[in-house]
């Protein structure tokens, strides 16, 4: 039961910072707003996708990720 508590109190610190982070991101006026994002609007449908914002995001996390992991 131990490690079980040890698990949730990580989750949860995981779903705050994830909460942070959400709320953060309407600060930064670049993000999602990148040259290669993907936004088409006709009538009254659009598809938008975030492919440089999503590209961006992967390189900042693996590169944050690997410095933590080598410790």
């Amino acid at each position: 039961m131990h490690d079980l508590g040890k698990i949730l109190i990580a989750f949860g610190l995981l779903i705050a910072l994830a909460g942070v982070v959400l709320v953060l991101v309407d600060r930064v006026p670049w993000i999602g707003r990148l040259p290669g994002d993907i936004h088409f609007q006709r009538g009254n449908f659009t598809f938008y996708f975030p492919l440089a914002t999503s590209l961006l995001l992967s390189v900042v996390l693996t590169v944050v990720l690997y410095l933590l992991g080598r410790r």
